[in-house]
């Protein structure tokens, strides 16, 4: 470019030391034009140049940065690659061992799962036994509550059946309660008690007259109950038999009082003698102290002692 400004000014000095002629100084012009479009050219393909250079700086730059970024992945990667050799080495190394030891750990190991099965089937057979037993306790139970469901309604029937047997015997004794006569249920039993001014006479075991209706309407209940067993006790006070003859003394007395009222029950033809027993106590199950003439009188007595037969709840007991 500056050489191009000389060459200009060069020929506008020749231009004006010397005279040319038209035609060449035209042409000079025309020359003059040219190297200016030229110049302009030149202008503009400098300007793209330097745009394209600053262009280029830039990517260099740029490229610079990217090589510095990839060097430094370049030397993570190193760092992992190494780490993962490292670790692929303590792999295969412990890899090794197992593999030196997995010959004895698997025979250790078979030896341990053969005992665990053992155990487990020995747990099983136990449990099965259990089971088992658990099964025949339940029907154990089964059976057993049934049974007392049985006794418990046997028994509810008996309680029953005692206490309509105590409620008629009251109705069918009532004339004779003002008379030393009671009828008492306790214990699943009744008791009908008779004092000896019903029955007999001092020293007497021949049952009088009013004595006898009382033993008649008692067997009259009876009879209606053959499945009752009947105890006839005779009972006296303290004081000694003063008597004579086949009488020794009061324990030959109450059981001869007994005996005699069991004969006269026996006179229902309806009342069966095994359901009968006579027995004598003598003085020596009182119910008031022999102190006095009221517990001397009261001790002085037949009782009857009325049983429910027991041969269903005896059977379901046995079996």
């Amino acid at each position: 470019m500056k050489n191009l400004k000389y060459l200009l000014i060069g020929f506008l000095s020749l231009n004006l030391i010397g005279c040319v002629s038209q035609k060449k100084f035209l042409d000079l012009e025309d020359e003059l034009n040219t190297l200016q479009r030229a110049n302009e050219d030149l202008s503009t393909q400098l300007e793209a140049c330097n745009s394209e250079k600053i262009a280029i700086e830039d990517e260099l730059t740029y490229s610079k940065d990217r090589i510095e970024i990839l060097k430094n992945q370049r030397d993570d990667l190193v760092k992992d690659l190494n780490a993962a050799k490292s670790n692929l080495d303590k792999l295969n190394a412990s890899y090794d061992a197992l593999e030196k030891n997995s010959s004895k750990a698997l025979a250790e190991n078979s030896q341990q799962n053969r005992e665990l099965l053992k155990q487990l089937e020995e747990k099983e057979e136990a449990l099965a036994k259990e089971q088992s037993r658990l099964e025949q306790l339940q029907k154990d139970l089964n059976s057993r509550s049934k049974r007392i469901e049985e006794l418990e309604g046997l028994i509810s029937e008996k309680e029953q059946k005692m206490t309509a047997l105590k409620d008629n015997l009251s109705r069918a004794l009532t004339n004779f309660e003002g008379q030393g006569l009671s009828v008492e249920l306790r214990d699943g039993k009744v008791y009908v008690s008779m004092e000896n001014k019903l029955l007999f006479a001092s020293g007497s075991w021949n049952v009088g007259n009013e004595g006898q209706k009382a033993v008649q309407e008692l067997a009259k209940v009876l009879a209606q109950n053959p499945d009752i067993a009947v105890l006839i006790e005779g009972h006296t006070d303290d004081v000694p038999y003063g008597g004579s003859g086949a009488i020794n003394d009061n324990w030959d007395l109450s059981t001869k009082r007994a005996t005699e009222v069991l004969k006269l029950l026996l006179k229902n033809e309806n009342i069966d003698p095994q359901n009968l027993t006579a027995a004598g106590k003598g003085e020596f199950a009182p119910v008031a102290p022999n102190t006095n003439a009221e517990g001397k009188a009261k001790n002085r007595r037949i009782e009857v002692v009325l049983t429910p037969k027991l041969d269903e709840i005896s059977k379901l007991l046995s079996e």
